[in-house]
């Protein structure tokens, strides 16, 4: 949650959220990442991960500087529109978005293939395709109404994926694992060529993509300047513990052998889409045992991947909508439906994109096509951290990368230097050797790069110049508030100020009441998302309350609150204002919210402090007895309300 204050933006998500969230996006890529990388690297498939792992290990402790320094979203858009340029910010942000449309396409495509532990259909084409687009357009169709995140959720899933993984690995350890086997599998210059090898190293990044998450997430942490590095850290700690594990086990499992002169494992071949499927299905477990670990997998990881689906396409709403903000993409992709508040466009477009990437029918070219635009992406946040080493050396840096050597009285991180080297040699090896990234990679940011700047041409603006749009300023009676004895949660176009007229009853005379105004920001969106359109409407209504308030009088204090649960901030704004009653009336609040809707639902299970509940009669439910005709009160948990009906 976030609310709007002369301190800025309140931020609430801790290290488990955002680990949650990136291990949501790193870990599930295991998924597929094992086959495509599998198929190339045969029996050095673990020293890949390892050395990919490395890489990604020293560029994580980049994005943890940048995203201390800038906590905001863009990740290496960001830090490179402080360190150089718009046009340069712009080139990372464009292949971003490349990633997420992939991440969107990879996730949603792998998703049917799972399932087809129980529909075989899906393992084949053009069902996995059909499967692959279904999940996407749902997923976008409930975005663009406004489909709500748990974080709860999320720790939940990933804390059991991650469990799930270490458990496969364990039991592999037992049953499978064959030491001197997977050292007789290796036949290096043979199985695999020195041009397979670079080329599965280039495919491994694959794996560790993602990280971006995190620096996205920096904005909403309530201490970045400790908590991303920590996040960043336990990311890195079990992403590689994992894929080590799992990789090994893999190669035991379903071991490199010679089929008529070729050297080949089932895990690029046969379960190439499903590599953790194959993994459970050599494990030749007794019965059911092995029916129900094999269908256990299944929903688990069609389940990840959905969420990471879904994470794709907010990914990719911010992103564009961060761009559009500082005038790198045309207004449309900050365009909100006009019911549901939410970037349809954005949704939409990008969604399209994905699925006409699904229509070849192949996970190896999406995985391939993915590494161009993750490349360029950590590579340009390795080098943006060594420039503003140079060019801004006494800016505050809450995490410093470690390990600095000093060169002409800057200190450069040797680690930035080592995984910008690293990650640009891959990008380079992606353009060579994967077609892809020369088809549709190449032609997608030249594109890009011409179109963008067409259109600050077309406005009349420098492109190298930052052109964020206008913000309005905050009014004066943004305050802090003090304790107070009611708050009063306000939604939609309560201009008449009822719920504030209803809950004067249940308040002494000149008492306080604090109005809260709740902007629900759509999960797609920032939190410091423009949102301007919404933000005038709740100011006037809280303008309305206000002076209603005088005249009933009440001290009335207001706030703007953005939040993407409306139940949890205002709960967590009574427990800060030791608030003695809560006063929610629901009838202008939207369709989902009235009667018992998620807000009173939540705030009835946490229950902070007394609570009334109001509602209009259509709702259903017993009229109020204070002769209120248009509405019912509910008290809520055995307590009298002072004053009451």
């Amino acid at each position: 949650m976030a609310r709007i204050e002369a301190q800025g933006l309140r931020r609430s998500v801790g290290v488990g959220g955002m680990f949650a969230a990136a291990y949501g996006n790193v870990g599930s890529s295991i998924y597929y990442a094992l086959g495509l990388v599998a198929v190339h690297a045969l029996g050095l498939t673990p020293v890949v991960f390892m050395v990919a792992g490395a890489l990604f290990a020293v560029t994580a402790k980049s994005y943890a500087e940048g995203a201390t320094m800038f906590p905001e979203a863009g990740g290496a858009s960001s830090f490179a529109r402080h360190s150089f340029n718009e046009i340069v910010s712009f080139t990372a942000g464009w292949a971003l978005t490349l990633d997420y449309i992939l991440t969107v396409a990879l996730s949603a495509f792998s998703v049917p293939h799972y399932l087809g532990a129980f529909f075989p259909a899906l393992l084949h084409n053009p069902w996995d395709i059909i499967g692959g687009a279904a999940v996407i357009a749902l997923l976008a169709g409930l975005n663009i109404r406004g489909l709500g995140e748990s974080s709860k959720v999320n720790v939940t899933l990933a804390v059991v994926d991650l469990s799930t993984q270490v458990v496969l690995v364990i039991v592999g350890i037992f049953l499978v694992l064959n030491p001197s086997g997977l050292v007789n599998q290796i036949h290096l210059g043979t199985a695999p060529t020195v041009s397979q090898l670079i080329f599965a190293l280039s495919v491994a990044m694959l794996a560790y993509t993602g990280i971006e998450t995190i620096s996205n997430m920096a904005e909403e942490a309530t201490e970045p300047q400790t908590q991303v590095p920590r996040a960043v850290n336990l990311v890195v700690i079990s992403v590689l513990t994992v894929y080590a594990g799992m990789s090994v086990v893999a190669l035991s499992a379903l071991p490199v052998v010679n089929v008529h002169g070729h050297y080949v494992t089932q895990l690029g071949t046969t379960y190439q889409n499903d590599p953790v499927l194959g993994i459970v299905t050599a494990f030749h477990l007794h019965g059911w045992l092995q029916t129900g670990l094999r269908d256990y997998v299944g929903v688990l990881a069609s389940t990840i991947l959905i969420v990471a689906t879904n994470a794709g396409l907010i990914g990719i709403s911010r992103l564009s909508w961060s761009l559009s903000e500082h005038r790198q993409l045309p207004g449309i992709f900050a365009q909100l439906h006009s019911r549901y508040r939410t970037p349809w466009f954005t949704l939409v477009f990008f969604s399209i994109l994905a699925v006409l990437l699904l229509l070849p029918g192949q996970t190896s070219v999406l995985g391939n096509l993915y590494s161009f635009g993750a490349m360029m992406s950590f590579t340009t946040a390795h080098v943006a951290v060594i420039a503003l080493r140079i060019k801004q050396p006494d800016r505050e840096r809450p995490y410093k990368i470690p390990g600095n050597v000093r060169i002409r009285g800057a200190e450069i991180p040797v680690m930035a230097v080592i995984g910008g080297i690293g990650t640009f040699a891959a990008w380079c090896a992606v353009v060579a050797l994967h077609s892809e990234a020369r088809i549709v990679g190449l032609p997608w940011m030249v594109l890009g790069i011409g179109g963008y700047l067409y259109y600050r041409r077309r406005l009349g603006l420098d492109p190298r110049e930052i052109h964020r749009v206008a913000r309005r300023e905050r009014p004066a009676f943004f305050v802090e508030l003090e304790y107070h004895s009611a708050i009063v949660p306000i939604f939609g176009t309560d201009v008449d100020a009822s719920a504030l007229r209803a809950a004067a009853k249940l308040v002494g005379e000149g008492a306080t009441v604090e109005a809260v105004y709740i902007l629900r920001v759509p999960n797609q969106l920032s939190l410091d998302a423009g949102l301007e359109r919404e933000e005038q409407l709740g100011l006037s209504v809280l303008e309305s309350a206000r002076l209603a308030g005088r005249k009933l009088g009440l001290k009335v204090q207001t706030r703007l609150i953005r939040t993407r649960s409306p139940g949890a901030a205002i709960v967590e704004e009574a427990e800060s204002q030791n608030a003695e009653i809560i006063y929610l009336g629901t009838a202008h609040a939207p369709p989902s919210e009235r009667a018992l809707g998620p807000t009173a639902a939540y705030l009835l299970s946490h229950r902070p402090c007394r609570v009334v509940i109001e509602t209009s009669p259509a709702d259903g439910g017993n009229r109020a007895t204070s002769g209120r005709a248009a509405s019912q009160v509910r008290p809520v948990g055995g307590v009298r309300s002072r004053g009451g009906r």
